[in-house]
Formats: structure tokens, C-alpha cells, sequence
């Protein structure tokens, strides 16, 4: 369980994983070292997995997303490891949910164009063994695209 301190740390650096370690302390009222100390162990017991950089998708020319329903046929471990293994190599693939319901995996797809979604399509996901169907749902507006967690006092 995570302390109050801890979740204090997390939504700071979740604003901005910039600050310097003395910039957090302050903000979250402790001694740098003794933040620093939280971070680490946070940092070692993967609560905090890494840092990274959020990039605004269409500004950097990715103009197309698209959640993309796919079905598998039959649930035979060689393909669904197959399908997990190749979801894995693909960069386009910003996420993916293995589901109940009516599809198998739900994928967030973002890439330049419909012409680089039908090449990925193409080149992809209709060839991996074991895929039945493939559902396309196009965003046409964002509107929430948050990655922090939402941690309460």
C-alpha cells in the first residue's frame, strides 16, 4: 500500500517528471533526501516504471487513430501467443487490451495517414494467423487523452 507521501511524490512527478529532485521535495514537503529515498524505493519496487515524454500525436504528423477491434477464431495458444508476440513488435500499436466481450483485443493504432492504417492492416494484422475479424472504430476528435493515475489523499 502506498503511503500518502508516496502518492504525493506520483502525482507530482505525473505533472511533470522534470522536476529536480529539490523542486519535488518542495512541493511535497520533505527533505530532498528523504524524497529522494521514496523515489528510488518507488522506483525499484516498479510503481514507477519509467519516465517518459508525452508528444502531441497530430503535431508531430500522426494524424489517424483508431481503436481497432480484433477477433481471434480459435483461442489456440500458438496464435494467441503469435498475435501477443507481433502486437509487441509493432510501434504503430500504442496499446493493447486482452478483453471479455465481443472482440479478443482492443488496440489504440496511431499512425501518418489511412493509407499507412491500411498498409498497417494489410501487412499486419490480416496476415497473423487465427484472426477472424477486425474491427476499425476511426477517432475523429480527441477528447481526453490522460496518462495519469488518479491518486486521492
Amino acid at each position: 500500500m502506498l503511503s500518502r507521501k508516496d502518492r504525493d511524490i506520483l502525482r507530482e512527478l505525473q505533472k511533470d517528471s522534470r522536476l529536480t529532485m529539490q523542486q519535488l521535495a518542495d512541493k511535497v514537503g520533505m527533505s530532498s533526501s528523504a524524497c529522494w529515498r521514496r523515489v528510488r524505493s518507488l522506483e525499484e519496487d516498479g510503481v514507477i516504471d519509467r519516465y517518459a515524454v508525452q508528444v502531441n500525436a497530430r503535431k508531430a504528423g500522426f494524424g489517424l487513430s483508431s481503436m481497432t477491434h480484433v477477433s481471434l477464431a480459435r483461442h489456440e495458444r500458438k496464435n494467441v501467443d503469435t498475435f501477443i508476440r507481433e502486437v509487441l513488435r509493432h510501434p504503430e500499436v500504442l496499446e493493447c487490451f486482452a478483453t471479455s466481450g465481443e472482440a479478443d483485443f482492443h488496440l489504440r493504432v496511431v499512425v501518418e495517414d489511412m493509407e499507412a492504417y491500411n498498409r498497417f492492416l494489410d501487412d499486419f494484422i490480416f496476415r497473423l494467423p487465427g484472426v477472424s475479424q477486425v474491427r476499425s472504430n476511426i477517432v475523429l476528435k480527441e477528447i481526453k487523452a490522460d496518462t495519469a493515475l488518479p491518486f486521492r489523499d
